[in-house]
C-alpha cells in the first residue's frame, strides 16, 4: 500500500471514529456547557417587565408562606389596580391558587384579579401513559397524568397558564414548555399567555415559538439572575410607597424570591447561581416578545459536516511536524467555534464542541501514532545499528543524542582484548571461499557472543581478528576481570568450534588472545562523513602485540592485568622472554591459566 492510500484510509477511519463518538452522545454534557458559555449572553432589556418578589422580608412580616391568607396577595393586586389610569398592561402571579380557603379571602382575591388583565398559574403532572392496542402498547413518557388549576371562580376571571419547568438531563434549565395537553385541551405557558396579552394591549404581533416533539423551545436568555429584579417586594407594594404610575402599561410578575420557597433553578445563562422561577418567566416572556427563536440544526447534517472536516484535518496533519499541526489545530478549532456563533446569531443551534473536540482527538491520535511509529523505527534502527556497532555504544548514542556523534574522544582506563586465528591464511588457501566464510562467521559469532556475555564493547572485526574493550563508553565495575573471563571463554569456545570443524571438514581452529589494561583515548575517530567509535593509544597497541605473540589456545596478559587479577586468577610469568614490538626491554608478559580453585 502506497503512502497516499494509507493516509486516505487512516483519515477515513479517524473521521468515522470521531463522528461516531459525537453522534453517540458521549460528549453531550460538555457540548451543552460549551453551548451555554458561547450562546447565552446577557444584554440590556427594556424596562417593560417588572418583577415583584415574595421576599424573606415578606415572610418575616406575614409569616411562613403556607400560612398566608389570600387577602395578602389580594391586597397586592388591589394596589396595582387602585389607579385605573395607571394600571399594568398584564399581571401574572407565579403561585398556585387551588381549592378554596375562606369565602371572604377567596372572593376578595377574585375581585382584585377581575380588575386586572391577569394570568394565573396552573401546573401539569407529567408521567408515563400507556395506550393498549390489539397487538401493541403505545407508551408516552411525557404525557399529562394530572392537572391542577385555580379554583373555579378565579379561573373564570383570569387567563390560566401553566408554570411547568422542564430541566435538561444535566439539571440545567435551557428550554421552555410552550404548552401542555391535559384531557381538557391544550394549555399554553404562563410566559406565552403573558406575552400574548401584552402584545394585544400594545398592538404588536408575536409569533408562536417553533417547538420540538415535546412541545419545548430553546430559551435565549436575556438577563442573569437578579437582573430583572429591582428589589420591589410584596410588602413594599402593599405599603403604597411606590409612585402610582410606576407600573403603568407594564407587564408585572409576582412570584417567590426567597430561598425558603424553593422555587429556583440552574439556568443556561449562569450555572453558578440559581435563578428564581419568576425571573425565569421574565426571560421567557422577553424571548417571545423579541421573537428571538433558535432551532437546532438536524444532527445528521452536522454529522456529515463533522465527518468531512475531520477527514480533511486528519489528512493534512497526518505524519507532519508539530509546528505545522498545532497551528492547523488552532485554526480548525477557532473556525468551528466561529461557525457555531455565526449560525446561532442566524437562529440555528449547533453542537459547538463537536469540531474542536474532534480535531483535538485526531491531533492526539496523530501525535501518539507518530510517537509509536518513531519508537518502532528507532527500535528497528537500533537493532540494525547493533549489528555493526556494540549495543553499549548504540545505547550511549541514543541516550546522549547527536552530540555523541561528534568527532572527539576522552581519556580513560580500559581493558583491551585482541583475538586472532592462528594459521588462518594457510587454512584459507586450502579451503573454498564459501568454507572460509562459513568458518569465519562461526568464529566471529562465537567471539562476539563471549564479549556480549561479559558486557564488553565490541570494537571491530579486522579480517579474522576481533577487538573489544571494557570500561567505555560506560564505566564498569572490574573491567579487567570481565576481559579475562572473556579471553578464557573465547579459548574454550574455539576448542569446541575446532572439534566441530574437525568432524565436518577435517580442519582445526586455534586462537591466540592478548589482554592489556591502561589509559587510552576512546571516542569517535575518522571524518564527519565516516567515523568509528574506537579506542587508540599504547594500551591498544600493547594488547595487539600480546595477541600476536600468543600461541594457539593461549592467553597472554600484561603485569598491569595480572595485578588487577591477583588472588582471583592463576597466571604464569614468562618474564622478559617474550619480546613485544615497540616495547622496551623488561616488559613482563604473563600467561593466563584460569580462575583460582
Amino acid at each position: 500500500m502506497n503512502k497516499t492510500n494509507r493516509k486516505l484510509i487512516l483519515s477515513l477511519v479517524g473521521a468515522l471514529i470521531v463522528t461516531f463518538l459525537c453522534g453517540s452522545g458521549l460528549f453531550q454534557r460538555p457540548d451543552l456547557w460549551v453551548q451555554d458559555a458561547l450562546f447565552q449572553r446577557p444584554r440590556s432589556v427594556p424596562g417593560d417587565i417588572v418583577v415583584i418578589g415574595i421576599e424573606k422580608s415578606d415572610l418575616d412580616k406575614f409569616g411562613p408562606y403556607n400560612s398566608w391568607n389570600r387577602t395578602i396577595l389580594a391586597s397586592a393586586l388591589e394596589a396595582l389596580a387602585q389607579d385605573p389610569a395607571n394600571k399594568p398592561a398584564v399581571v401574572a402571579v407565579d403561585v398556585m391558587f387551588t381549592g378554596h380557603t375562606t369565602p371572604e379571602a377567596d372572593q376578595r382575591l377574585v375581585d382584585a384579579a377581575a380588575a386586572l388583565n391577569m394570568v394565573t398559574a396552573c401546573t401539569a403532572e407529567m408521567g408515563i401513559k400507556r395506550t393498549f392496542g390489539v397487538k401493541s402498547v403505545i407508551e408516552d413518557p411525557f404525557a399529562v397524568v394530572g392537572f391542577e388549576e385555580p379554583f373555579e371562580e378565579l379561573k373564570k376571571v383570569t387567563t390560566e397558564g401553566h408554570i411547568n419547568a422542564m430541566l435538561d438531563d444535566d439539571g440545567v434549565l435551557r428550554h421552555a414548555q410552550l404548552y401542555v395537553e391535559p384531557e381538557s385541551g391544550r394549555v399554553y405557558s404562563m410566559a406565552y399567555e403573558c406575552a400574548r396579552l401584552y402584545a394585544e394591549q400594545k398592538g404588536i404581533t408575536i409569533t408562536e415559538p417553533p417547538v420540538n416533539a415535546r412541545g419545548q423551545f430553546y430559551v435565549d436568555f436575556s438577563a442573569k439572575p437578579m437582573d430583572f429584579y429591582d428589589g420591589i417586594s410584596v410588602s413594599k407594594l402593599i405599603s403604597g410607597d411606590l409612585p402610582s404610575d410606576y407600573f403603568a402599561g407594564k407587564l408585572v410578575l409576582i412570584g417567590p424570591h426567597a430561598a425558603a420557597l424553593q422555587d429556583s433553578f440552574i439556568t443556561a445563562i449562569d450555572q453558578s447561581e440559581h435563578m428564581y422561577g419568576v425571573e425565569y418567566q421574565a426571560n421567557v416572556i422577553q424571548c417571545i416578545l423579541d421573537g428571538n427563536y433558535k432551532e437546532s440544526a438536524p444532527d445528521y447534517i452536522q454529522l456529515i459536516v463533522l465527518g468531512l472536516v475531520s477527514f480533511a484535518f486528519f489528512y493534512f496533519t497526518n505524519e507532519r511536524r508539530l509546528r505545522v499541526t498545532v497551528p492547523i489545530l488552532i485554526v480548525f478549532s477557532l473556525l468551528g467555534i466561529a461557525a457555531s456563533l455565526l449560525l446561532y446569531s442566524a437562529g440555528t443551534i449547533t453542537h459547538a464542541v463537536w469540531i474542536p473536540l474532534s480535531v483535538l482527538i485526531l491531533f492526539i491520535f496523530n501525535v501518539a501514532g507518530s510517537y509509536v511509529h518513531a519508537a518502532i523505527e528507532r527500535q528497528n534502527v537500533t537493532k540494525t545499528f547493533e549489528r555493526y556497532v556494540a549495543p553499549s555504544i548504540v545505547g550511549e548514542i541514543l541516550k546522549e543524542g547527536t552530540d555523541s556523534l561528534k568527532l572527539g574522544g576522552k581519556l580513560c582506563d580500559i581493558a583491551v582484548l585482541f583475538v586472532d586465528i592462528r594459521g588462518f591464511t594457510t587454512m584459507s588457501e586450502r579451503l573454498s571461499p564459501e568454507e572460509v566464510v562459513n568458518i569465519l562467521n562461526q568464529y566471529l559469532t562465537m567471539t562476539s557472543s563471549c564479549i556480549e556475555k561479559n558486557k564488553g564493547t565490541l570494537d571491530k572485526f579486522v579480517g579474522d581478528a576481533t577487538m573489544a574493550f571494557w570500561g567505555a563508553p560506560l564505566p564498569e565495575e572490574d573491567p579487567v576481570m570481565r576481559a579475562a573471563k572473556t579471553a578464557l571463554d573465547i579459548v574454550d569456545g574455539a576448542k569446541a568450534l575446532s572439534k566441530k570443524l574437525k568432524e565436518e571438514i577435517n580442519e582445526e581452529l586455534n586462537v591466540g588472545v592478548g589482554v592489556h589494561f591502561g589509559p587510552a583515548v576512546v571516542g569517535n575517530m575518522g571524518s564527519e562523513k565516516r567515523m568509528d567509535y574506537t579506542a587508540i593509544g599504547d594500551t591498544v597497541n600493547t594488547a595487539a602485540r600480546l595477541e600476536a605473540n600468543a600461541p594457539g589456545g593461549t592467553v597472554y596478559i600484561s603485569r598491569a592485568v595480572a595485578d588487577k587479577l591477583e588472588g582471583r586468577m592463576d597466571f604464569e610469568s614468562l618474564g622478559a622472554s617474550i619480546k613485544l614490538k615497540g616495547k622496551a626491554e623488561g616488559f613482563e608478559v604473563l600467561k593466563l591459566l584460569g580462575p583460582k580453585e
